[in-house]
């Protein structure tokens, strides 16, 4: 039996490193998450015990997966009672967002957090593309900055093509495993392959009749750098649903949101909306809290509360 971590992830079959060695692995049996169906039983960045059945080839068999430090997870996109994970094993993440080219959804950004905040997963906001960023977007990015570092998150701002930001953002990655996400055209690849131009992650340019991104990352693949750390690059993400939370992990997981609940006259169980006394309106009311945050919670609680139970179950 060897031991080793799950570098990439192409469906049915996983690449496992062992000693600087890759060994293509299938498993048997099925693997599950809580109860969770999953579509993809082991994630990128697993530690797992494995044993090689075609020595010739190298192809092996995934017999064990070791206890996950975290995880992150998401609603599977092709089946709606299933989950999809992303990655284990992570020491932070980097959402890589833009605020033109392709325009910023800014619920998405909230949605993200919602996905590394339940497992206390550090995460950093980086906007890039800020060579295209005109006073006005630049005023916007100084505005967003202020918004989320003041609940908690670190937010910096890139360019790949003048360079801006990038001694940061390679210092971010230095001895951590980061999972690195974004929605598809917002310059992940270029960002990547400037500051560690050895791994050459394939780019592409935005459609010219959508103005959107196109998927270059079809599987999540971890890469090592130079100098110490591990990069865990994830395909382009169109939306994030959430068939797996409840509308109270929802109110539990938004920093702020969740500190004034605290003074909510029916504590926990306040969802914040129409309740008595409710110290997270109040908030809002009084600019503790910022509306579009609000309003994205407010948004996505209704979402999962549609969602039929069985979904979420």
């Amino acid at each position: 039996m060897k031991r080793g971590i799950v570098i990439k992830s192409t469906g049915s079959w996983y690449h496992v490193r062992h000693e600087d060695k890759d060994y293509p692995c299938r498993i048997i049996g099925k693997f599950r998450l809580e109860n969770h169906q999953l579509t993809n039983p082991v994630a990128v960045g697993d530690e797992v015990e494995f044993t090689v059945e075609n020595t010739e080839q190298g192809f092996g068999i995934i017999k064990k997966i070791l206890p996950r430090k975290n995880y992150v997870v998401r609603q599977s996109p092709r089946k709606k009672h299933a989950l999809h994970l992303i990655a284990s094993n992570v020491d932070m993440a980097i959402l890589i967002v833009t605020i033109v080219q392709p325009k910023l959804k800014l619920g998405f950004i909230d949605r993200f957090l919602l996905m590394t905040e339940p497992f206390n997963i550090p995460t950093t906001i980086v906007f890039n593309k800020s060579d295209l960023y005109s006073a006005d977007d630049r005023d916007f990015f100084d505005f967003l900055k202020m918004v989320y570092t003041d609940i908690g998150y670190d937010v910096l701002l890139t360019s790949a093509t003048t360079g801006e930001g990038l001694e940061a953002f390679k210092k971010l990655l230095h001895n951590k495993t980061t999972l690195l996400a974004g929605q598809s055209g917002v310059g992940k690849s270029s960002l990547v392959n400037r500051v560690a131009p050895k791994i050459d992650l394939k780019t592409q340019e935005l459609s010219d009749y959508s103005g959107k991104g196109q998927h270059t990352t079809t599987f999540a693949e971890m890469y090592f750098l130079e100098g110490g750390g591990a990069l865990i690059d994830s395909p382009g993400i169109k939306t994030l649903t959430f068939n797996y939370l409840e509308p109270q992990h929802v109110a539990h997981n938004f920093r702020e949101i969740f500190e004034y609940s605290k003074n909510c006259k029916f504590g926990g169980s306040c969802l914040h909306r129409n309740e008595p006394k409710c110290a997270v309106k109040a908030a809002v009311a009084e600019g503790y809290i910022t509306e579009f945050r609000y309003e994205n919670y407010l948004y996505l609680l209704e979402e999962i509360e549609k969602q039929n139970y069985w979904e979420r179950h």
